[in-house]
């Protein structure tokens, strides 16, 4: 009895200090977003919260177009994730729960595609972009997105275990179509794969620098990565205020996450009692 008490104390020990090593990166950032840059470089280093939040995004607002590329990502990061979600669902649980020819050789081929180094695609997606005259545009940063190989094999990965066969089957029965059993019988079972793509997803894109600044040429069209960048002085830079910008670019990611852990838990939940 005692020695199952002291490994109970001994893993809720090993719990907290996961959870705070995991916080701490977070915790450092806000510390450092509300003192001066002079202060960032003290030794020893101060873990207690400043006084320079407001005036550090103060500088960070009138600056850059804050608001501006705050609204560039999120309509970005929002129409990609929703285009993935429902696209990659439809190939997913095609791939999961249908026979087609050519289906194993297909899914092969989706697979390879996960191989190869994201980079590699940069000249021929900027090139393609710019026969189709979108550079500049965000419909190059939404379009391509809008289907990835990593989504496709997620959702088929779920539906073969969670989507029982019969459950189509009755669906066909009843004079469903794909699209109605797709939407009343499937959607509902995968929204715990959905949920977790989605946030996937939106972070991603939020996060994305590299391609949003290659194919951006417009201030006004930048993304809050790309904009951010900019705060970044060519020989000397206010660490404070870039900061306090990138604490603002966290949050939003923190808040969907919390959101969405949430209702990935409840969606458990509930299919394990359902079950």
């Amino acid at each position: 009895m005692a020695t199952s008490k002291w490994k109970t104390v001994a893993l809720h020990a090993v719990l907290i200090a996961g959870f705070l090593l995991s916080i701490f990166p977070f915790y450092w950032l806000t510390v450092m977003a509300t003192r001066k840059t002079g202060e960032i470089y003290g030794y020893p280093p101060k873990l207690g919260f400043g006084t320079q939040l407001l005036d550090n995004i103060q500088r960070v607002v009138s600056t850059i177009d804050f608001f501006g590329a705050f609204a560039n990502s999120l309509f970005v990061s929002g129409s990609v994730a929703l285009l993935v979600l429902f696209f990659d669902s439809l190939a997913g649980v095609t791939f999961a729960k249908y026979e087609f020819p050519g289906k194993k050789w297909l899914f092969v081929l989706l697979l390879a595609t996960m191989m190869a180094p994201a980079q590699l695609s940069l000249v021929p997606s900027f090139v393609i972009m710019a026969k189709f005259g979108w550079v500049g545009s965000f419909k190059a940063l939404i379009i391509p997105g809008m289907v990835n190989a990593f989504g496709i094999f997620w959702i088929r990965q779920y539906a073969e275990e969670s989507i029982p066969t019969e459950l189509i089957e009755a669906g066909r029965i009843d004079g469903c179509g794909f699209f109605r059993i797709y939407w009343s019988l499937m959607l509902p079972i995968l929204r715990p794969a959905l949920s977790f793509l989605g946030a996937f997803t939106f972070i991603g894109v939020w996060n994305d620098y590299l391609w949003p600044l290659i194919i951006l040429n417009n201030e006004r069209k930048f993304t809050l990565q790309v904009a951010l960048s900019s705060l970044n002085g060519i020989y000397v830079t206010d660490y404070a205020m870039v900061i306090a910008g990138t604490l603002l670019a966290v949050l939003p990611l923190v808040i969907l996450f919390l959101f969405v852990s949430r209702q990935f838990i409840s969606d458990i939940a509930a299919g394990a009692v359902k079950s």
